[in-house]
């Protein structure tokens, strides 16, 4: 009998549980706002015909006790109409909240200003009206608003700096006027005003973003903003005769020039050979630069999921392992994105998807491997785990679509810091810094051409392909897509880095990415880009030839940076 009742006890303890963690009242506001929806999408939700809201429920996350709904993820539903008063309001644990893409309409629903811990609030896409409220700052934990694509009008509160979570705002494509207050917004990584009719000077706190964020309005800026191309400034002088006047240095001080510009050149490229005879050296050393604590020997096999993409085609999008990337297609390719820079090899965007998470989409053009081809290809690079290689998580391939998804890193990449900012507030590289990005990048290199039996080639080294880890050493990117590429776009793809032979043989080597390395080295020691073009376009002048005809000339001081 004892055992009987301690039996009952466990199981009454147990439906107890059960029943605490059942969001009940949260599902009672869920069944309210779709009875109070309009649009024929309701048909389209689920909700009425399973009592199991948490993993049955259409668009519906629960915390991970099941007694909360935290995130609540409705697009494209073709929903209608206001939304239901006394409802969403409700639903206080929420964290991230969609409706994107549907023809929802009416001023900002104030409810929603009391969910306190939402982080994600997407609206874009609808047909909101009137005025942006300052209320909107109760949200202390907001990181991630787009309001884009609606009517909203009148001006922008100046009370949205105190969102200081805020990593991306998205506003573009409203009917928004009036000056845009200063609003600081440290952590602010993405944003867009597009297309609204705002006016005055861009505030000094958001000189940082690109032309695109102000475009289609008649803002102004107060300082210039940052080109994506080297300056016409810093062009170089046309072989044999140089623009500039020689300064003339004693012999001494030319000595102590050259030497000092030999020896660092001779450490790195040292440095990079030793690693890349000794596999064992690379790959101790490599645990001390790695960005990453724990990171996976890159022989290591990958463990990576295929997501469905379009139905019956076989697309699909398939993860590498890593840190959990919780995305799909669909929120990939209507995720707030920022163009990044644009190469031969296709665009690469900053995308900042509905959980904050921000990565880099590439869009590859121009693909002349068929899928066979290009996913073994994506499964030898996918699987490279090295400090000094920007890794890649993910990848797509369709008839018409082929994206890469690697980290997003937030300094950009050698090239653009280099050569893309001008002015007074521009940071030079120091010496420090630079003989880390070089050390960073060797050894990078060196693990790639350890790769798919010691033959893996990257094909496309060059300022732009090379970014800072955490530590801020050189990290690699983009490896292994020559080999995909159309053989023009391949031969054009690295204008100045390409070595003689790969011209002729259009195949890139080993030995091919070392000379590319060493342009790259020079373009750190002298500042000035691998090709430059001169004389009204007319003149072209490749670094490599001006280094060599300097040095001939004896006038060797004008080759290093004075930054």
């Amino acid at each position: 009998m004892p055992h009987c009742v301690v039996a009952v006890l466990v199981l009454l303890l147990v439906c107890a549980g059960v029943a605490a963690s059942v969001p009940v009242a949260d599902k009672a506001a869920l069944l309210d706002f779709l009875a109070g929806v309009g649009g024929g999408g309701r048909a389209r939700i689920n909700w009425a015909s399973s009592p199991r809201v948490c993993g049955n429920w259409t668009g519906v996350t629960c915390s991970a006790d099941g007694s909360r709904v935290v995130e609540l993820h409705l697009p494209g539903l073709g929903l209608l109409g206001p939304l239901p008063p006394g409802t969403l309001g409700r639903l206080t644990a929420l964290q991230v909240l969609s409706l994107r893409a549907n023809n929802l309409s009416g001023p900002f629903p104030e409810e929603l200003l009391a969910l306190a811990a939402l982080t994600g609030l997407h609206l874009q896409l609808n047909a909101f009206y009137g005025a942006v409220p300052a209320e909107l700052a109760r949200l202390q934990s907001l990181q991630v608003l787009d309001l884009s694509f609606n009517r909203f009008n009148g001006t922008l509160p100046g009370a949205l700096s105190n969102l200081t979570q805020l990593v991306a705002l998205n506003l573009s494509n409203n009917s928004l006027s009036g000056r845009v207050p200063d609003l600081g917004l440290p952590v602010l990584q993405f944003l867009n005003l597009s297309n609204n009719h705002l006016d005055g000077p861009v505030p000094k706190s958001l000189l940082r973003f690109p032309d695109a964020a102000f475009a289609g309005n008649t803002m102004a800026r107060s300082a210039p903003a940052s080109p994506v191309v080297p300056s016409s400034s810093r062009s170089l002088p046309v072989t044999g005769a140089p623009a500039k006047r020689r300064v003339r240095f004693s012999e001494a001080a030319i000595l102590a020039i050259v030497v000092g510009g030999c020896v660092a050149v001779s450490t790195v490229i040292a440095v990079f050979l030793i690693t890349f005879c000794n596999r064992s050296g690379s790959e101790e050393v490599s645990r001390v630069m790695s960005s990453k604590s724990g990171d996976k020997k890159g022989r290591e096999s990958p463990e990576s999921k295929a997501v469905t993409g379009k139905a019956g085609d076989g697309n699909r999008m398939v993860f590498f392992e890593g840190p959990a990337l919780a995305f799909d297609l669909e929120d990939l390719l209507r995720a707030s994105a920022e163009v990044l820079g644009k190469g031969a090899f296709g665009t690469a965007y900053r995308a900042v998807l509905e959980d904050a998470t921000t990565v880099v989409v590439k869009r590859l053009k121009e693909v002349s491997a068929g899928r066979r081809d290009f996913e073994q290809q994506m499964e030898l690079v996918g699987r490279i785990r090295h400090g000094n290689v920007a890794e890649l998580r993910a990848y797509y391939y369709s008839k018409d679509e082929k994206l890469l998804v690697y980290d997003f890193y937030s300094t950009g990449s050698v090239s653009n810091m280099l050569h893309g900012k001008r002015g007074e507030d521009r940071t030079p590289l120091n010496w420090e810094t630079r003989v880390r990005i070089a050390l960073g990048a060797a050894r990078g290199i060196a693990h790639i051409h350890t790769e798919n039996n010691r033959k893996f080639v990257h094909g496309n080294i060059k300022a732009s392909n090379v970014f800072l880890n955490n530590q801020q050493y050189g990290c690699v990117s983009d490896l292994g897509l020559a080999s995909l590429m159309n053989p023009i776009t391949a031969r054009s793809r690295s204008l100045g880095y390409c070595a003689p032979e790969v011209t002729d043989s259009r195949k890139a080597s080993q030995c091919s990415d070392v000379y590319s390395f060493g342009v790259f080295i020079l373009e750190l020691l002298t500042g000035r880009s691998p090709v430059q073009i001169t004389g009204g376009g007319n003149e072209v002048v490749h670094l490599v030839r001006w280094v060599q005809s300097v040095v001939r000339e004896e006038w060797t001081a004008e080759v290093l940076t004075s930054s």
